[in-house]
């Protein structure tokens, strides 16, 4: 005798699977830890302090300004 298969039950067990396998490649194309995600924010603060450092200072306003 065949087994008795809840069709809803399979459905949504397949729907899981392939929600958790999404979540898998995701987390591996997008996951960083928060230690590269730390490095990176930074590299931009020093990045963004060095070209204000360097930034000349003039007395006459600039059009744009």
């Amino acid at each position: 005798m065949a087994e008795i298969v809840n069709l809803r039950m399979a459905r949504k067990a397949k729907e899981r699977a392939r929600a958790e396998q999404q979540a898998a490649e995701n987390r591996a194309k997008f996951g960083r830890t928060k230690a590269q995600k730390a490095k990176d924010r930074d590299e931009a603060e020093r990045a963004a302090r060095s070209l204000d450092g360097a930034r000349r200072e003039s007395d006459e306003p600039r059009d744009g300004d």
